[in-house]
Order: C-alpha cells, then sequence, then structure tokens
C-alpha cells in the first residue's frame, strides 16, 4: 500500500510545466538583486581602499571598472539597487495594507521592473554625460 502511494503521488508543479508568474519571478528576482548588492558593496570597499592606499593601486582598479566586463558589473549593480528601492517603496505600500489584490500585484510587480531600467538607463545617461562636461 504505501509502495502504491509513493508510485502514484503527483509529481507537478516541476519545472517542465510550472509556468513562472510575475509574483514568484520578482520574488527570485528581488534575492538575486540582493546579492549582487552584497557583491557590489564588496568592490565599493575595495574601490575606497584601492583610493587610500596610493595612485597605483587606485589606477589598477580604475582600469577594471572602465574595461567593458566591469562596465556591465556596474551597470548590473545599478539595476540591483534601482530594483531594491522601487521594490521597497512597494512593500511599504503593502505594509499600510495597499495593493494585495492580484491585479495590483501585477501592475506594481510590472511598475517595479519598469521603473528599475529606466531609472538606471538614466543615472547613466547623467553619468556618462557628467563625465563628458567635467572632463
Amino acid at each position: 500500500m504505501i509502495k502504491a502511494y509513493k508510485e502514484n503521488r503527483p509529481l507537478s508543479p516541476h519545472l517542465q510545466i510550472y509556468k513562472i508568474q510575475i509574483t514568484s519571478f520578482l520574488s527570485i528576482l528581488h534575492r538575486g538583486t540582493g546579492i549582487i548588492l552584497y557583491g557590489g558593496a564588496f568592490l565599493w570597499v575595495i574601490w575606497v581602499v584601492a583610493l587610500a592606499t596610493g595612485p597605483e593601486n587606485y589606477t589598477k582598479i580604475q582600469a577594471f571598472l572602465i574595461h567593458p566586463f566591469g562596465l556591465f558589473i556596474l551597470m548590473g549593480w545599478s539595476f540591483s539597487f534601482f530594483y531594491h528601492l522601487c521594490n521597497g517603496i512597494r512593500h511599504l505600500f503593502w505594509d499600510l495594507g495597499v495593493g494585495y489584490d492580484m491585479p495590483t500585484v501585477r501592475r506594481t510587480g510590472w511598475i517595479v521592473v519598469i521603473s528599475s531600467i529606466f531609472l538606471t538607463g538614466v543615472s547613466w545617461t547623467l553619468g556618462i554625460l557628467a563625465g563628458e562636461i567635467f572632463s
């Protein structure tokens, strides 16, 4: 009887048939961007230590950061920051008891993602323009 129960046990939802929902995607993204923020903070500490230890070390870390891979890391860190900011504001509204119905949850989820992308683009555009103006 126990063997028959184990054999007939439902296996779903599993990854082959499970359709990811916006809520689960945003939850996973929130955790992933939190890890990226932690790594970015470590990178920021390395940059400050290099700045404090002299021009040779600072030049090395700056060369890494302006390399395309370094810029990719910084852009990911920027997106992670803005995503956490926007999603944190969304959670503050939830703490007030606002926005629990599923259509609002989906709409605000997409607003968070789009706002994060937009704010990342604006900050990088302004940063590049400021670099051109002040250099």
